[in-house]
């Protein structure tokens, strides 16, 4: 959507150009000829149309849009997992659900001020990447200033693992009880990057991942993981993220006695 406005824009531009050009003839102009500075007003045009034309929706106005629509929610940050190059990727919640945000739009600046709590309106596109559902690359955001503060305690989903009930949970904080490790490997076969952890319940065998960008490795959560040995019997927190299947990002993890 965002890419067809730009280039309706870039069009526009165009044809105005060539109007202005007396009667030289269309088929010489050069589809090259917009500057590098009316392109990016024609991209910025189309990012502010998105914010004008869509009322702020509830999270189940969010879940009842199309992919690639465009999108206003307002949520409260619940945790930061990485910024680069002005992109952030956060998770945030309401009351009602929660939304994952990938690469949106933020300086240093105002990534330092994105602490837990604090709420946001962010304005961009829905998107699906290995079924994780997320607000796409290139949403902008505004911290609302004087709003209240919401921090989401973890909502504890052990029975409705390996049922399609799980998935109205996806990106929200939750627990997982009772838990048994059944395996755990570093992604490059070393310390310093994500940890994949299989754990077993009822049978059944299920993926987390303890997430290097939200997790570091100078964090509890990741060095109490790397020292799990199969057999242990875990309790776990981390965000219900989606990738080929439930994949939740352990935040917390407590080992039973």
């Amino acid at each position: 959507m965002k890419k067809f406005l730009v280039m309706l824009l870039a069009l526009t531009l165009m044809l105005a150009l060539v109007a202005c050009g007396g009667n030289g003839d269309a088929n010489d102009t050069d589809t090259n000829a917009l500057s590098d500075t009316e392109v990016d007003t024609a991209e910025d045009t189309a990012a502010d149309t998105t914010g004008d034309d869509v009322a702020v929706m509830s999270y189940a106005d969010y879940v009842a849009a199309e992919l690639d629509a465009p999108v206003v929610i307002e949520a409260y940050v619940q945790a930061k997992q990485s910024w680069w190059d002005n992109k952030a990727t956060i998770y945030t919640q309401d009351q009602d659900g929660a939304y994952f945000i990938y690469e949106m739009v933020c300086s240093e600046e105002d990534y330092a001020k994105l602490v837990p709590g604090t709420k946001i309106r962010v304005s961009g596109y829905k998107a699906e990447f290995e079924g994780e559902v997320e607000l796409a690359s290139g949403a902008t955001f505004e911290i609302i200033e004087g709003a209240d503060t919401y921090v989401a305690e973890p909502v504890e989903l052990t029975a409705v693992l390996g049922t399609e009930e799980l998935i109205n949970y996806q990106n929200q904080l939750a627990s997982f009880k009772g838990m048994t490790v059944e395996a755990v490997e570093y992604k490059n076969g070393e310390p310093g990057d994500d940890i994949y952890v299989t754990l077993g319940l009822n049978g059944a065998s299920y993926d987390f991942c303890v997430e290097y960008y939200l997790t570091g490795t100078d964090t509890e959560v990741y060095q109490t993981v790397g020292t799990l040995e199969v057999g242990d019997v875990v309790d776990v927190e981390g965000f219900v993220y989606w990738y080929q299947g439930v994949n939740p990002h352990i935040t917390a993890v407590t080992v039973a006695e």
